[in-house]
């Protein structure tokens, strides 16, 4: 096993791997009896994801709901304990540590949650809130902890005075940036980002998607940004993977994906995106994908999306396409393209 101490922030340049996930898969067990409690089925939430994280970048991971978004990032930070696969945080194999190992790198990794409702302890004033993990992680004490805080708190843009109020006197974006102040309390280099915007009015999406931006240069952060809205997603990730039933479809350069998809999955989902130009919306081809998305329970032999896609062949439905580099930092698992 590699080494269990949590080495400081910024040890590797920009650009080299942080995060190699390698064959990840989630599964839940269904279980039937009243008694006794059989496993009759796995629910097959993430099924072999093979994908790295750089430092320094946002990744955007993209997907229709319940397509296992969220639970990655939650095995990733090993909120879930994969069923399979590994993770490799910065030289340290995650899936091996457990007790008092682990938790020491809960303190490189973060998280933000999708709802800031219920993701706030309404008993806890907001400098409770932030102040909770450096007490977890023994960062900070007395004035100087008070004064993190109080740091923390304009960072992200809430004004200090304001230590000791609670969560029900803020609004939903407020909210929201008290879960990121939470998240960088322990100087953190990667954090996942559950959604944070899909719960808030679209005028302040753009305010808290720029302050993820602007805290991303300012500490250096590693962003996984996981949500469905293609249009945020394009403005702050540098790379972008779409996902399907539990699969990984595409990962490419934002601007590679937009402009040339080449998965017919990933193709449908632009198309769906409005364009600001009539002109533009009226002359460009929408795709319709037909059919529900199949259960993961029982998901379909060969390539997971062969029976909603529109140039699916006897192959796709026998075989599962590699996950392989159709072009040079594009990856795909397509057997068609």
């Amino acid at each position: 096993m590699t080494t269990q101490t949590a080495p400081s922030a910024g040890s590797s340049k920009s650009g080299e791997t942080l995060v190699k996930i390698s064959g990840l898969k989630m599964y839940f067990p269904v279980t039937s009896g009243l008694f006794i409690q059989r496993k009759i089925a796995d629910v097959r939430a993430v099924d072999g994801l093979d994908f790295e994280v750089r430092r320094g970048e946002t990744l955007g991971l993209v997907g229709e709901s319940g397509c296992g978004k969220s639970t990655t990032g939650r095995a990733v930070l090993q909120l879930y304990r994969p069923t399979a696969g590994k993770i490799n945080f910065d030289g340290t194999e995650l899936t091996e540590l457990k007790g008092a190992a682990l938790r020491r790198f809960r303190r490189r990794m973060q998280m933000i949650f999708q709802d800031p409702y219920s993701s706030l302890n309404p008993r806890m004033s907001v400098g409770q809130i932030i102040g909770e993990p450096m007490a977890i992680h023994g960062l900070y004490k007395g004035a100087e902890r008070t004064e993190r805080v109080q740091y923390i708190m304009q960072a992200i843009g809430l004004n200090p005075l304001f230590v000791k109020r609670y969560p029900h006197e803020f609004s939903g974006g407020q909210r929201q940036r008290i879960g990121i102040g939470r998240a960088l309390a322990v100087e953190p280099d990667f954090i996942a980002c559950d959604e944070p915007v899909s719960a808030l009015d679209v005028s302040i999406q753009a305010q808290v998607i720029n302050l993820l931006e602007d805290l991303q240069s300012q500490f250096s952060l590693t962003y996984l940004f996981i949500a469905h809205d293609l249009a945020v997603v394009k403005h702050i990730s540098d790379r972008v993977a779409v996902m399907y039933l539990g699969k990984m479809m595409e990962l490419a350069d934002s601007i590679e994906l937009y402009e040339n998809p080449l998965h017919p999955y990933t193709k449908a989902l632009l198309s769906a995106v409005p364009i600001t130009d009539p002109e533009v919306e009226r002359k460009r081809e929408r795709i319709i994908l037909t059919g529900d998305v199949p259960s993961p329970l029982r998901p379909p032999p060969g390539c997971v999306f062969n029976t909603r896609c529109p140039i699916a062949v006897d192959e796709c439905r026998e075989r599962v396409p590699e996950w392989r580099e159709a072009v040079p930092n594009h990856w795909i698992a397509c057997h068609r393209v």
